[in-house]
């Protein structure tokens, strides 16, 4: 493994998503060995109980590049990312669920429109979203309390595709749920969040743990 850092970094949190892990590293791969960025993937295990660990070794063995991190046990998503966000060594951090739904595809893209405009984060909105009824009208009930106590600074708060500069995250209140309040948090530091629509796919495997209650 080379000496030189990364200027890209791309934080996945996965918590029992052994399924997926494997075809989004090649899909993470395949998006970025097309551009000239020097690039690392740090996923971040957050106490699955199913082989998502084993998984990861695989993949790393394999790639180097694609580093991980595993929790003891699972102490949510929030948590996850500012393991990932330590542990990144990139100039720009880049974000991604791990469940497929988000399409790695995106990220050169708003990694682009970072780097040529004067915004320190572009947040995605999920376009045509492939979600069940409950889920998008959970999303959309949490989303519009969010802006409304926090000031509208997203469309799309739940949305986890997202590119950055590094220092948009140093130094983040940590709570749980702090991922749900990204984009506001770095406009609170100062920063520009701009946004742009990106792919958003069904989910194949697994399931989500979010309701109408646990998001409000």
């Amino acid at each position: 493994m080379t000496d030189v850092s990364p200027e890209i970094s791309i934080v996945i949190p996965v918590m029992n998503e052994a399924e997926s892990i494997a075809t989004l590293a090649g899909e993470v791969r395949s998006a970025f060995d097309a551009r000239e960025w020097l690039w690392e993937a740090v996923w971040v295990d957050d106490g699955s109980t199913d082989s998502t660990l084993e998984v990861l070794r695989k993949v790393n063995r394999e790639d180097p590049r694609q580093r991980f991190a595993s929790h003891d046990r699972n102490y949510g998503q929030s948590a996850a990312l500012l393991s990932g966000f330590s542990m990144a060594r990139g100039r720009i951090i880049a974000t991604l669920d791990g469940d497929l739904q988000n399409d790695p595809a995106d990220l050169p893209r708003l990694i682009g429109m970072l780097e040529k405009s004067d915004a320190h984060m572009v947040n995605g909105v999920r376009a045509n979203r492939q979600d069940g009824t409950l889920r998008k009208l959970s999303s959309k009930i949490a989303n519009a309390f969010r802006n409304r106590v926090s000031g509208a600074t997203a469309t799309d708060v739940g949305c986890s595709v997202r590119a950055f500069y590094r220092e948009c995250v140093d130094g983040l209140p940590r709570f749980h749920g702090m991922h749900r309040f990204l984009p506001t948090l770095v406009a609170m530091k100062g920063f520009r969040v701009t946004e742009t629509p990106v792919n958003h796919r069904p989910r194949f495997h697994g399931s989500t743990s979010y309701g109408v209650r646990n998001r409000l």
